[in-house]
């Protein structure tokens, strides 16, 4: 027995333009009926799930009717709740309650307003602590220093307190700026040294060196421009970007954009070192082996 009723197939039967039927047309309909209605809602249900919702719209249902080749259900779509009326002079005859819609006072209705194109830009808040100078960022003229770096400021619009934080500035130790500045001497002026060979190794295993690595990155980037004359001095400069890769303490992927450059320099540049007796090849294969480790530890 179908749970659609004869009589709901006769009634849609009169709204289509059908007055009468034969006595065992509706009850042969009603089984036909319900199975199409339930294709069409378990359809419905699939097309809510496969969008991880838990409640079924509308628009599942005219998804269902799409894929089952139905034509949809046109009209005018509203987010507001239905109004069902009682018939007058039926006591289970409801009806919506469709508020009559005058086309004059669509057509003569302000357009709405047009939305915003959706778009995604990224930019640097800060980088190594400084806030830098572009269109999406405040101009620095504009925070004023407070009093402990942080004042509460109310909002011109909401009146809602605000707080304005600093740029954060990066500020060394005197011993790890002592440390530094011997390194970089040992580098530029004393790298056949046993001491530059002891500093080689501190910077390979030593905890505390991670405040330093943007000013090494900085110090090899501009040193390797300026001394590609200088193959000992390029030497060194590599050696002490092996020490660094090797540290376990540092994390150096960070800073791989600005010490990449600087090993591929070494490895391509068109003319290492002042004299052709240089042995500018066993740089290049120095290099190179670095360039690779870097490969293999991103892999």
């Amino acid at each position: 027995m179908s749970i659609v009723p004869k009589e709901t197939i006769e009634v849609i039967a009169q709204s289509v333009g059908i007055p009468s039927l034969g006595a065992d047309v509706p009850a042969a309909l009603a089984p036909d009926v319900e199975y199409r209605l339930r294709e069409i809602m378990q359809e419905a249900i699939k097309c809510m799930r496969h969008a991880k919702r838990t409640v079924l719209t509308t628009d599942d249902v005219e998804s269902a009717l799409s894929l089952r080749n139905v034509e949809p259900v046109y009209g005018f779509a509203s987010g507001d709740p239905l109004r069902f009326k009682r018939a007058v002079g039926h006591k289970d005859l409801f009806y919506l309650d469709d508020r009559e819609v005058d086309f004059k006072e669509i057509i003569e209705a302000p357009l709405p307003k047009a939305p915003l194109d959706t778009a995604v830009v990224a930019h640097w808040l800060a980088i190594e602590g400084i806030q830098p100078a572009i269109p999406e960022n405040p101009p620095i003229d504009a925070i004023v220093a407070p009093t402990e770096n942080k004042r509460a400021e109310h909002g011109k619009d909401d009146g809602l307190p605000v707080d304005i934080k600093l740029p954060v500035k990066h500020v060394l130790s005197k011993e790890l700026q002592m440390y530094f500045d011997k390194i970089a001497e040992l580098t530029l002026s004393r790298s056949d040294t046993p001491l530059f060979k002891e500093a080689l190794v501190g910077l390979a295993k030593d905890s505390g060196l991670h405040p330093l690595v943007p000013y090494f990155s900085y110090f090899i980037a501009d040193e390797v421009t300026r001394s590609l004359s200088d193959l000992p001095v390029l030497f060194a400069l590599m050696r002490v970007v092996q020490s660094l890769l090797r540290n376990p303490h540092i994390h150096i992927e960070p800073y791989l954009h600005q010490l990449m450059p600087s090993m591929i320099t070494c490895i391509v540049a068109k003319r290492l070192g002042h004299r052709l007796s240089d042995n500018h090849w066993e740089l290049r294969d120095f290099s190179a082996n670095l360039v690779a480790s870097v490969c293999r530890r991103r892999n």
